[in-house]
């Protein structure tokens, strides 16, 4: 099975423009992201896909795969697909270009099933809730799965619900309910099979995708089932120039930097 990490880089940004470029620890962030990328043992090649010289520049500098995309792609999905049309690969996983401390045991965790059901067509990962102001918060995705680890649904609301109080919480105390599941937040790496992402850039956005501005909900309203895989890895990504200094400061200070 032939792997490919493909790494979509886009150098504007609404609201930290030129982020994949930033600076961390004597490196551009985009770098971080590649080499750790690199280091998971379930990828055959990485390659960041961009529409833009000064990217495809930087990433050739280090030494990385970089290929030229068209410059109206709408979405990482879209930038991907183009490449994997001509790459080869028989899966391909959408690794997000603001996560300089992704976790390669993440990425090789969600393309795990694939190897060993061959039916599977798209997957996912996630990690447990455990602050409940997290679980509240529109800004952290949370996913809800069957009894077989398929997403049933994926929202920006608290799901599930706790109909029956969770015990009494603190502001910021862990957050399970009685019966003893945890809710899952959605980490926004994605893992197709090459068949999959073509059919999936294809689809127009549907009604649940526009409304809750996730895409992967496209896929379920489709009849794509969605493998949902639990890790322990929790994303720091940079979308804010507060971001950017949290996680300078902790690559600086060695925290993931190997």
């Amino acid at each position: 099975m032939r792997v490919g990490g493909i790494i979509p880089a886009r150098y504007h940004s609404t609201r930290l423009d030129g982020k994949v470029l930033a600076d961390i620890a004597g490196k551009p962030m985009v770098q971080w992201v590649y080499e750790r990328a690199c280091s998971a043992r379930a990828l055959s090649e990485v390659t960041v896909a961009t529409d833009d010289a000064r990217v495809a520049e930087a990433v050739a500098g280090f030494g990385g795969n970089v290929r030229m995309t068209r410059a109206d792609h709408k979405s990482g999905t879209d930038r991907i697909a183009e490449v994997a049309r001509e790459a080869g690969y028989d899966v391909i996983v959408n690794i997000q270009g603001d996560e300089p401390m992704i976790d390669p045991a993440a990425i090789d965790a969600a393309v795990a099933p694939f190897a060993d059901d061959p039916s599977l067509r798209m997957g996912t990962i996630a990690t447990r809730i455990t602050d409940e102001g997290e679980h509240l918060d529109p800004a952290a995705v949370k996913v809800v799965r069957d009894l077989q680890g398929f997403a049933l649904y994926f929202s920006r609301a608290p799901i599930p619900y706790f109909r029956v109080d969770a015990g009494t919480l603190a502001p910021g105390a862990p957050r399970m309910h009685p019966c003893g599941l945890w809710p899952l937040k959605h980490i926004g790496l994605y893992v197709y099979t090459a068949e999959t992402l073509l059919w999936f850039a294809g689809l127009k956005p549907t009604l649940l995708e526009q409304t809750e501005g996730l895409e992967q909900l496209r896929a379920l309203e489709n009849g794509c089932r969605i493998k949902v895989v639990e890790v322990e890895y929790s994303p720091i990504g940079v979308d804010t120039p507060e971001d950017l200094q949290r996680v300078r400061r902790m690559m600086e200070e060695g925290l993931g930097s190997e």
